[in-house]
């Protein structure tokens, strides 16, 4: 039977990329000469710290275009929070979220389900496996979550036919 995971995984190579691609332009570019604009990544944070909020937000926009030119998806930044550190920096630190959580899981099932009872679907951990008796309704259910809203990015992985 053909079936396929839905997973949220982030690329830490492009996202690596990415955030290093905004940091040189952060560098180079003249609308951020002397606002101390910087852009930082850890194991599950990204941190963007400048002198004023309005290069912090235009930094934060740096990034977010290099992400979709390396095609990670911007929702990954969904949760941050900004600190005031004296009066002369401003931070943003952006929270990397992976994994669908079993929330989110059980919200995809009921979706599917309602789409088309006959596909199975099963919760995996961090990931959905979709199993249906023809290759054509899977591609259907791609179809499906594709055109849904999500607050977070999503994955089509481990295509079996």
């Amino acid at each position: 039977m053909p079936s396929f995971d839905i997973e949220s995984n982030i690329n830490k190579q492009e996202l690596s990329n990415a955030v290093n691609q905004s940091a040189r332009e952060l560098t180079t570019r003249y609308d951020f000469k002397e606002t101390q604009t910087s852009i930082m990544f850890t194991e599950n944070k990204i941190m963007i710290a400048s002198s004023t909020e309005e290069r912090m937000n235009a930094g934060s926009q740096v990034l977010i275009e290099k992400l979709v030119k390396r095609k990670v998806s911007p929702k990954i930044l969904s949760n941050y929070s900004d600190n005031k550190e004296g009066k002369e920096q401003i931070k943003r630190t952006y929270e990397l979220s992976s994994g669908i959580t079993q929330d989110n899981a059980k919200y995809l099932l009921k979706e599917i389900k309602k789409f088309n009872k006959k596909i199975q679907v099963s919760i995996q951990g961090p990931s959905l496996r979709v199993t249906a008796k023809k290759r054509d309704e899977l591609q259907d259910i791609i179809t499906l979550v594709k055109n849904m809203k999500l607050n977070y990015p999503v994955n089509f992985t481990n295509f079996k036919d």
